[in-house]
């Protein structure tokens, strides 16, 4: 046993120093500056100032980062929102009994997932949103309407953000959902159509229940790509010789924007660790409920 035990390890060992290089050195090092002033200014004469940079982030609401994680949570919550419905809906239209050209109608939903996010999000910067010649603006000139600037205020960059991450996000929720549907047994429908169920409760009742172990750890990793979303709000608002003058700034790219653009590399540290043990304790919340539902 012991003998089986060594070689196990002897095995494991080299993913084991990949893993401590990639992931528990820069942790620990970023935990270390955290509590420091480094920054551009202060590249090598850097010393220790306590609990000053996570006091700063926690308990002044000017320093920009309570509000910028009220708005993360403000997105994450929208973004699963929007993602569970559209995705539910078209996956019920998918499985509607008597579809044509369902095979078709699944590959040209799926293309905004199949194309590079970063062109998909500018060509909505560009194609859509743009105050000259986007399609919405053309749409509203057509019809003797007034331009509308989509992206130079927060809220309406934070809904246009939106739009851009349900087209990115709804075809992996559908077709996870529609797999999970076509899994159900047809069975159950027809008992529940004999009891008189309509369209509504048919879906709540039978639908929903059935396919929410199998959709867990989809909604766990889709939480968790919406709480670290940095693309959709960076390049829509903020990337270099194009920002908007919108502020929508997430935690994300709160820390990008204290690490890379004003080089505060203890301040921003400190925000990241705190980013990480609060994706930390939601990860154990969310899969702790995971486990409740699989067992019921």
């Amino acid at each position: 046993m012991k003998r089986g035990k060594k070689k196990a390890w002897f095995y494991s060992m080299p993913f084991l120093i990949i893993v401590g290089l990639m992931i528990v050195v820069p942790l620990l090092y970023t935990v270390e500056i955290s509590f420091t002033n480094m920054s551009i200014y202060h590249w090598k004469d850097y010393h220790c100032v306590g609990l000053d940079n996570y006091k700063k982030a926690l308990l002044a609401f000017d320093s920009g980062f309570l509000p910028a994680f009220l708005r993360t949570l403000l997105w994450t919550v929208s973004s699963m929102a929007l993602q569970l419905i559209f995705g539910f809906f078209v996956a019920v239209g998918l499985n509607a009994k008597g579809l044509k050209l369902r095979r078709v109608y699944k590959t040209l939903l799926i293309v905004p997932w199949a194309m590079p996010a970063y062109v998909s999000i500018l060509l909505w910067r560009m194609g859509i949103f743009n105050t000259e010649f986007g399609l919405f603006n053309q749409i509203l000139k057509q019809i003797g309407g007034k331009t509308v600037n989509f992206l130079s205020t927060s809220g309406m960059a934070f809904i246009s953000c939106l739009v851009v991450n349900l087209w990115l996000g709804v075809p992996y929720m559908f077709t996870m959902m529609d797999g999970a549907m076509q899994s159900i047994d047809r069975n159950i429908y027809e008992s529940a159509e004999l009891d008189g169920a309509g369209f509504w409760k048919k879906h709540f009742y039978v639908t929903i229940p059935q396919i929410l172990p199998i959709l867990m750890p989809v909604i766990i990793m889709a939480t968790f790509t919406a709480f670290k979303q940095f693309d959709i709000v960076y390049l829509m608002t903020m990337q270099t010789g194009s920002k908007t003058g919108a502020d929508i700034n997430t935690v994300i790219t709160y820390v990008y924007e204290k690490a890379f653009i004003t080089s505060n590399y203890g301040y921003s540290s400190a925000v990241a660790f705190i980013v990480f043990v609060i994706i930390l304790v939601l990860y154990k919340t969310m899969n702790r409920r995971e486990f409740s539902i699989s067992e019921q």
